[in-house]
This record gives C-alpha cells, sequence and structure tokens, in this order.
C-alpha cells in the first residue's frame, strides 16, 4: 500500500495574518479544507466565514472548485519541494436581507448626487 503524500499549506488571509502552517492529505477535498479553514478561525476575527460558499481558495492565481481534492488542484511549477503552499483565502460579505434594513430618508446613502454647484 502506497504512503499518502502530505502537502503543507497555510491559509492568507485578507489582513494579511496566516493560519497554519497544517500538513493536510493530498486526497482532502478542497470543501473539506474549506470547513478545517473556517474551524480555525481566528475567534478575534469579526468577519468570519460561517459556510464553506462563503469561501473562496485561491492558488497560484486560480480559485479551488470544492470538489476536486488537493492532489487534483495542485500546480506543480507554483510549489517548492518541501515548502509550504500559501492559499489566499477570500470571505464574501454577509448578505443583508433588504426587507429588514430601514433606511432612512434622508439616508445620504440613497441613490443621487450631492455635488453643488456655486
Amino acid at each position: 500500500m502506497a504512503v499518502e503524500e502530505l502537502v503543507e499549506i497555510k491559509f492568507r488571509l485578507a489582513d494579511g495574518s496566516d493560519i497554519g502552517p497544517n500538513k493536510y492529505a493530498s486526497s482532502t477535498t478542497v470543501g473539506s479544507l474549506k470547513e478545517k479553514l473556517i474551524a480555525q478561525w481566528p475567534k478575534d476575527k469579526d468577519s468570519g466565514p460561517r459556510t464553506t460558499n462563503d469561501v473562496k481558495l485561491i492558488n497560484a492565481g486560480r480559485i479551488l472548485e470544492n470538489s476536486r481534492t488537493l492532489g487534483e488542484s495542485r500546480l506543480p511549477v507554483a510549489e517548492v519541494p518541501g515548502g509550504v503552499i500559501t492559499m489566499h483565502v477570500v470571505v464574501r460579505p454577509p448578505i443583508h436581507d433588504k426587507n429588514n434594513d430601514k433606511l432612512k430618508e434622508d439616508s445620504p446613502t440613497k441613490g443621487g448626487c450631492a455635488c453643488t454647484i456655486l
């Protein structure tokens, strides 16, 4: 039986901080990797993802698909043997329900121009 290859990955967040590095089996799917990332998300960060659909992982400029494994998603040109792979994490902002949002009539965010010509 062949020994499964382990891949060392760290996740780079939008603020420049990192989660990891940790080792994962090359047979790990990107979807399960996102679940592990959400579980490891720093508690002090208020804009954390709630589901795997809120997270996009980017490796060497490519957005990784949830159904693919790490072995299928790897780009050999972008990796150094024995090195740590850095995956960038993009979190989709929460979507607000328009029915629950109350906008004031005089709100500056309401459409229109606020220019004054003298």
